[in-house]
């Protein structure tokens, strides 16, 4: 594999990290790949198993975050039969699942950080920390909000993920676009490749390829807005810009733009369903 880009881990330990290129599938690979991550995920900086509401970020954070859930539970009612039974993989703190509850969903989801269960848990949401748990069941929809970058042996998860996924499910998957505007204007500072925690970096091709191979298709994609306002703001603050929220606007505003003639947004939820 090629060198496509050096990179450092911006978040939490600052160590210098690179990104090959894997031309077959059109996907870039985090290198090295720690064995240990618990280093990398257990941080106030790590927002996703926190739940901050401290800084200006972590506000903005949490207030996009309430209207993604609305929007993702669109999409699921949009995608879904009858079969209302829901397995969210890498839940975090379990909002996700509590307003999936709440439209009449039956959930269940797996976490296998110790923290952000324990959080799920005061929320009243029980998570399991292994998908191995549900061995021999099988659940209607499936989805992995921002989550397939961070799993280790991506081909063996994958295999897991579709033997839980009844016949006639939905496997819905929302991963971070390194072919976008913004991830080629911040390059380096691309808050997107959040090194070591993404461990791949997927393209449009890469999705395709990776589930083709187990006889899924992807029905549709759809953009996350969002995403790239506050990715942009993030790589903004790596890159020390003083003016860091009216450039990240601009750059979002701009990112979001062109991915209306080039469909290569921020992030992408691919729906996908096995071939009839």
């Amino acid at each position: 594999m090629k060198l496509f880009l050096k990179t450092r881990d911006f978040s939490v330990t600052g160590e210098p990290f690179e990104l090959h290129w894997d031309s077959d599938r059109d996907m870039l690979v985090t290198h090295p790949q720690p064995t240990d991550m618990d280093p990398y995920y257990d941080s106030e900086a790590y927002i996703s198993h926190t739940d901050a509401k401290e800084s200006f970020t972590d506000k903005l954070y949490q207030t996009a975050k309430q209207q993604n859930l609305k929007n993702k539970i669109q999409l699921i009612d949009n995608q879904t039969h009858k079969n209302k039974s829901l397995l969210d993989i890498g839940a975090g703190t379990g909002d996700f699942l509590i307003a999936a509850k709440s439209a009449g969903y039956q959930t269940s989801g797996v976490e296998p950080n110790t923290r952000a269960r324990q959080l799920a848990t005061d929320k009243g949401i029980t998570l399991q920390s292994s998908m191995k748990y549900f061995e021999g069941k099988t659940f209607g929809v499936i989805t992995l909000w921002h989550v397939l970058e961070h799993l280790p042996d991506l081909e063996r998860q994958i295999q897991q993920m579709i033997q839980l996924l009844e016949e006639q499910g939905t496997l819905i998957i929302a991963v971070p676009n390194f072919k976008s505007f913004d991830a080629k204007y911040y390059g380096t500072y691309w808050a997107g490749y959040d090194v070591p925690r993404h461990l791949w970096h997927f393209s449009k091709t890469t999705m395709a390829k990776l589930f083709k191979k187990h006889d899924f298709e992807i029905v549709a994609t759809r953009p996350m807005w969002f995403d790239a306002f506050y990715v942009s703001m993030l790589s903004e603050k790596y890159k020390g810009s003083r003016l860091y929220l009216l450039r990240a606007f601009l750059i979002g505003f701009w990112s979001n733009l062109m991915a209306l003639f080039t469909e290569e947004h921020s992030s992408l939820i691919y729906i996908l369903k096995k071939r009839k």
